[in-house]
């Protein structure tokens, strides 16, 4: 299959196209910049220059191929509203070209929109009231075009998303904020719980996510919960700093930005995922890659 792929050179997107090519697809990533476009050739992937701005880029993208994997989101954290905005266009843009053609679409989502406190699954909707609301109309959208002749397939990932070469996530935005401060931290008694996957096998459920039937909903997930303690525990260690918790308002000057994931109960289970599509993750735990030399170098 020809597959179009976007934020193909980007931390997961460049994964997935790994994982596509070595099960012998043929793949076009999208590439706004010289740069993106050399890796992509390097990985033995085609280009097609464009962005999610671009949405005539996405429509001829889209078009040319036997299937898309939308990977692609713009994380900037001061103005999420407007990201969420430009990755419903994108997905409008891919649901008006694929319509009526029977071809996959996996569209990517989030964990952190699923109501917290407890263990969310495939089943559960979006709540309105969490830090993942901005990818909510997305995912609606998305889910839609089932009934419109797209095998359309809705892919929600953890807060986590761990492995060699990850640079912009929340881990290490938290190791960051942990040199900066002195102070590996937690909320409380630390116990609130974040989902995990390693990359590799996130990857291989979007290659697996093409087969899927249209509406599925799921969900990579290898840990369904790895308290933040341990986090904040292995990260001091590493670092050789101290651990401490820090009360709510303390935790505000101390997070930052991240305050709200910090204090967070954000699990998951992939049960039904895994039931539905034979996958299984097999690759390191979070807590375990952490103690790679990728993640916290003296």
């Amino acid at each position: 299959m020809r597959i179009f792929v976007t934020g193909a050179t980007g931390f997961i997107g460049s994964a997935v196209v790994g994982e596509l090519l070595n099960a012998g697809h043929e793949v076009v990533g999208l590439a706004r910049s010289d740069e993106a476009a050399s890796s992509l050739l390097k990985a033995g992937a085609s280009v097609h220059r464009g962005s999610l701005d671009d949405l005539d880029s996405l429509r001829s993208g889209a078009e040319a191929s036997d299937g898309v994997i939308h990977t692609a989101f713009n994380h900037d954290f001061s103005n999420m509203a407007n990201a969420g905005v430009t990755d419903l266009h994108a997905v409008q843009t891919f649901g008006e070209t694929l319509a009526g053609s029977g071809r996959p679409l996996v569209v990517t989502s989030v964990i952190a929109h699923l109501a917290p406190g407890r263990v969310g699954t495939e089943e559960d909707a979006p709540d309105a009231n969490t830090a993942g609301k901005h990818r909510i109309a997305s995912e609606d959208e998305a889910l839609s075009l089932a009934s419109k002749g797209v095998r359309v397939s809705v892919l929600r990932l953890p807060p986590s998303v761990h492995g060699d070469g990850d640079r912009g996530g929340f881990v290490p935005a938290l190791i960051n904020v942990a040199r900066r401060t002195g102070v590996s931290a937690y909320v409380g008694e630390g116990s609130n719980r974040w989902s995990a996957v390693h990359r590799l096998d996130a990857a291989r459920l979007f290659r697996l996510a093409l087969d899927a039937p249209a509406g599925s909903k799921l969900h990579a997930i290898g840990e369904e919960g790895v308290s933040f303690r341990e986090i904040a525990d292995v990260v001091g260690r590493r670092l050789d700093l101290p651990v401490a918790s820090k009360s709510a308002e303390e935790a505000r000057e101390h997070f930052g930005w991240l305050t709200h994931f910090a204090s967070q109960n954000i699990q998951a289970s992939s049960k039904l995922t895994q039931e539905l599509l034979g996958w299984k993750p097999e690759h390191t735990d979070l807590l375990r890659d952490l103690e790679g030399d990728y993640y916290l170098k003296n």
